[in-house]
């Protein structure tokens, strides 16, 4: 089945460009030039990732953004033609999995596109029984990479999954964050380590009934982060 891309952009030959050249490797591309058409196109269908451009009319990416994160998971890479470090970084708060500075090259922005498609559909067509991890109040199905509290299900993007799968399966390791960087982002990734603390506590706002005495995911000073399961 082909891949579902959405592209967001109020510059018509950006989207274009993007449109003909995931196009001919065989995606099925929608496009879109505001906010408020980005976000009806993303609550009508299930994408497997949105392109999104931070400068919109009507409704900015930012806004786009956080408002698919409350009825969806789907990976979101947000486009930005400032390329100031507080653009990214607060894109990655309202819950972007991943951002592109302006101008690209369409060979980049593919390149993140199949790697987050890697990992939101990794463990998909297994015949393996689903594999189901119970701590708590938490349940985790690896297989469908669902999370729920408490029998609801949380919403988390691709990397909030890829960091909880990560130290449930490593539980009591301390790994630092320029560890988690390399890990889930991968050592090409161009962003710095305050990402894995926006991505970590926005993971806890989540997950932990308290973020501030979280029992799951917790901080060693100095150190980094590791997973602990307390009663």
């Amino acid at each position: 089945m082909a891949k579902k891309v959405l592209v967001v952009d109020d510059e018509k030959l950006i989207v274009k460009g993007i449109r003909f050249s995931l196009e001919q490797d065989g995606m099925e591309v929608d496009c879109a030039y505001d906010g408020e058409e980005a976000l009806e196109a993303a609550r009508n269908k299930e994408y497997d990732v949105v392109l999104l451009d931070i400068m919109l009319p009507k409704l900015s990416g930012f806004e786009v953004c956080q408002q698919i994160r409350e009825f969806s998971s789907m990976p979101i890479i947000m486009l930005t033609a400032k390329g100031d470090d507080m653009d990214k970084i607060l894109g990655l708060e309202y819950g972007a999995d991943d951002y592109i500075t302006k101008p690209f090259n369409i060979l980049e922005v593919k390149a993140r596109i199949k790697a987050i498609m890697r990992r939101s559909n990794k463990g998909i067509g297994s015949t393996d029984e689903s594999k189901m991890v119970t701590f708590n109040d938490m349940k985790i199905d690896c297989e469908n990479r669902r999370v729920y509290i408490s029998d609801k299900e949380v919403n988390l993007t691709v990397k909030e999954f890829d960091l909880l799968e990560l130290m449930v399966f490593n539980p009591n390791k301390v790994y630092s964050r320029e560890n988690l960087l390399n890990i889930v982002w991968g050592y090409d990734y161009p962003g710095d380590v305050r990402t894995v603390d926006v991505h970590i506590r926005r993971l806890r706002e989540k997950i932990e009934s308290n973020p501030s005495e979280p029992k799951y995911i917790h901080t060693k000073w100095g150190v980094g982060y590791f997973f602990q399961n307390q009663e």
